[in-house]
Order: C-alpha cells, then sequence, then structure tokens
C-alpha cells in the first residue's frame, strides 16, 4: 500500500491530476489544450485561406473548391469517431502528438502540391490529423474539467475556433504575397504543437492510472434500456442543429467573400476581413456560451444561439456594405456561442463515451461542412452566388427543433436512474 501510494505520488509531483486526487479545474492543462487548439484549427483554416489562390493558380471551379474543402472534412468527420470509440475502449496519449505530425506532413505537401489531385492528397493529411486531434482534445478537456464543463469545453473550443477566423487573415498577410508556398510556414506551427501534445499526452496517460478516473470510467458505462429511444431521439435532434449551423458557417467561411467581391466589387483582402469579423466574433461567443450555460442551462443556450442568430441572417443578404460589417460579427458571436456546448450538452446524452460522443459532434461538424462546401459549390455554380447566400439566411430558422430536446434537468435524472456520472 506504501509503494502504492509514493508511486502516485511521483507520478504527480509535476504534473496536476484530476478526479479524487484533485478536484478541482486543471487550468494550466485547459490552456495548453486550448493552444493546440488554436495551432491545429489555424492550420486548417490555411485550406479555405488558400481557396482564391488556388482558384486563379488551377483555374479551379466552384465545384473543385467545394472537393477540397470536403475532402479535409469528410477524412475529419469520419475519422474522428472512430478515433474516439477506440479511444474509450484503449485511451492512447501517443494519439496527440501523432496526429499532429500527419498535420505536418500535409502542410508541407501542400506547399509543393504541383496540380489539383496533389492538393487533395495533402488535405486528406491535414483532415487525419486533425481527426486523431479531436476527440483526444475533447477527452483531455473532460479530464481537467472538474465541476466546470462548460466553462473547460469553452477553453478548449475556443482556441479552435480562434484558429479558424484567423483564416482570411492568413489570406491577406501570407497567401496574397507568398502564393500556394506560404503554407510551409505552418510546418513550424504544427512542429511547436507536437512539442506541446508531448507535455499534453505525458499528463493524460499520468491521468489514466489514478484509480480514481478507472472507477468513474467503469460506472458511465451502465444505462438503463428504457431510456436509450429517447436519448438516441435527442442525438438525431442535435446532429440536425449542427446540421445546420455547419451549413450555415460553411456558407459565411468559404463562399461569402466571392459574394462580398461580386455584390460590392471588394478587393479580395477586404472581402477577407469581413469573414474574419464573423469567424473572430464567433470564437469570442464560443468563449462566453460555455459559462452562461453552466449558469443558464445547455438545452437553453443552443436554442438562443440559433433563433437569436435567424432574423439576423434573414436581414444579411439585404444589408449594404456598411451594414453587413454590422451583422456579420453579431451573427457569428450569437450563432457559434453554441459550439462548445454541443459537445458537452451530448456527453450529458451519452455519459462515459466521451472520446466516442465528442469525435461525433466535431467530426459531423467538419463533415456536414464538408458536404455543405461541396453541395453549395455545385449550386453556386448553377444558380449564382446571390440566390444561394439568400437561401442560406433561412437556415437558423431550424433552431425552434431545439425544443424537442431533453432539458438539463431531464439528463441529470437519468444519469442518476443509471449510475453514470455526467
Amino acid at each position: 500500500m506504501t509503494t502504492k501510494s509514493a508511486t502516485k505520488k511521483e507520478a504527480g509531483q509535476s504534473l496536476p491530476l484530476p478526479g479524487p486526487q484533485a478536484k478541482g479545474t486543471v487550468f494550466a492543462i485547459l490552456i495548453a489544450i486550448s493552444f493546440v487548439h488554436l495551432f491545429n484549427d489555424s492550420i486548417q483554416s490555411v485550406i479555405p485561406a488558400i481557396f482564391p489562390i488556388l482558384k486563379e493558380s488551377m483555374s479551379l471551379s466552384y465545384t473543385q473548391i467545394g472537393w477540397i474543402s470536403f475532402a479535409i472534412n469528410f477524412t475529419a468527420s469520419i475519422m474522428q469517431p472512430v478515433i474516439g470509440l477506440f479511444s474509450d475502449k484503449r485511451p492512447t496519449p501517443a494519439i496527440l502528438p501523432i496526429g499532429m505530425g500527419f498535420t505536418l506532413t500535409g502542410m508541407l505537401l501542400l506547399a509543393y502540391a504541383a496540380d489539383y489531385k496533389a492538393v487533395l492528397i495533402a488535405v486528406i493529411f491535414v483532415g487525419l490529423g486533425s481527426a486523431a486531434f479531436h476527440p483526444e482534445g475533447s477527452r483531455v478537456s473532460h479530464m481537467a474539467a472538474g465541476p466546470r464543463r462548460g466553462l473547460a469545453q469553452s477553453i478548449f473550443q475556443v482556441g479552435g475556433n480562434a484558429g479558424q477566423s484567423l483564416a482570411p487573415m492568413l489570406t491577406s498577410w501570407i497567401f496574397i504575397p507568398l502564393g500556394q508556398f506560404g503554407a510551409i510556414w505552418f510546418t513550424g506551427i504544427a512542429a511547436a504543437g507536437i512539442v506541446v501534445q508531448s507535455f499534453i499526452a505525458r499528463w493524460y496517460g499520468n491521468v489514466l492510472r489514478t484509480e480514481g478516473y478507472a472507477r468513474k470510467k467503469a460506472a458511465a458505462r451502465q444505462m438503463k434500456p428504457e431510456v436509450r429511444n429517447r436519448i438516441m431521439f435527442a442525438m438525431v435532434v442535435l446532429i440536425l442543429l449542427v446540421f445546420v449551423r455547419s451549413w450555415y458557417s460553411t456558407s459565411v467561411g468559404s463562399y461569402y467573400s466571392f459574394y462580398l467581391m461580386e455584390v460590392f466589387k471588394m478587393p479580395l483582402a477586404d472581402a477577407q476581413l469581413y469573414i474574419f469579423l464573423f469567424l473572430g466574433a464567433g470564437a469570442l461567443g464560443t468563449f462566453f456560451g460555455g459559462p452562461l450555460a453552466d449558469r443558464f442551462g445547455k438545452r437553453n443556450m443552443i436554442f438562443l444561439s440559433m433563433v437569436l442568430a435567424a432574423p439576423l441572417a434573414l436581414l444579411l443578404p439585404y444589408a449594404n456594405q456598411f451594414w453587413t460589417a454590422i451583422l456579420l460579427p453579431i451573427i457569428g458571436f450569437i450563432m457559434l456561442s453554441s459550439f462548445s456546448i454541443t459537445v458537452v450538452y451530448a456527453q450529458m446524452l451519452v455519459p462515459g463515451k466521451i472520446g466516442t460522443v465528442s469525435g461525433l459532434i466535431t467530426g459531423l461538424a467538419f463533415g456536414l461542412g464538408g458536404v455543405g462546401a461541396l453541395v453549395l459549390g455545385n449550386w453556386i455554380d448553377k444558380v449564382g452566388i446571390t440566390n444561394i447566400m439568400f437561401l442560406c439566411g433561412f437556415l437558423p430558422l431550424l433552431g425552434i427543433l431545439t425544443f424537442l430536446l431533453p432539458t438539463d434537468k431531464t439528463l441529470n435524472r437519468w444519469a442518476e436512474e443509471n449510475g453514470a456520472e455526467v
């Protein structure tokens, strides 16, 4: 018994442990994983950032641009639940730095890609790296959260959304002056990510060796059969809401710069600034959404993020250049405030399957965004970008379906009845 205690003490000398040993929120780990999320998604944002450059240099159609977006997002969406399922059964901290290694490889290939097929291969590597990171990163956030799940997930997700918001700035600062080869600079960011991931993986490994985490994991596997159908229905509704948010975000992030250039005759650099306003405000919304959800309820915040954004999204196609700059960041802040909350809510729906559920929700967000980019690109080629941007404004109205989701109180009651911890 003494030897066992000494071993635990030695393992925790330099790295904080959650669970019974440390019930508070481990902010050092949350900040570290958020920074890696920033690295990962800023690298991933290189792909839409380079769209205007590739469209011109390789004479690509909107449909071909859609296939590039589909390649990275579909790869991530397929692999994230698979990796999450694997890590639920056999947690493997080494997945974190290995995944960033795939991302580094993708950036290196992209910098030297000579044709359209080479670009597709490069973005698939980036997609695999993202797929490896997100479910395990969400698990690390869950482990370090303590009692503040919404805040922890917001800290984790705000890094990713901040990284995504950099896409339009990357176009202006790097790809307009340097062209496609500017992607080479992001291999250094990936290398830094590998270093930080190695530190996090060490902490993660120490957590897995604690008895407290093992007990929580075993208890969370129990589920009464009578609530499964209601949980499955709720998960379908939640996935539909992720679908709506992903398609709308994709319509703005991937194509709205082309809309601005066509309607307002803006230069590319100015159009990218408007996209930054949307994505940057979305990153802020992600951060504030989690603490608000801890206070007012997860389902309530998901509902408000969709319904409050709906009238503004309907007004956006009719706005002039000035009001477009006002509406875009407000819509981004409101709609993306539920980004981290949907992950926490899904974890509450299916307690104990942290990796699988996180991979499913974030993977679907990527995958549906990729499908959206492909479909929207095809429609834009056929009917024009103005008509498609007008139709996308109706998507947030589907947020009314949030009322079909169980309340937070109901989820907690289900978990107590089934002996699980949410």
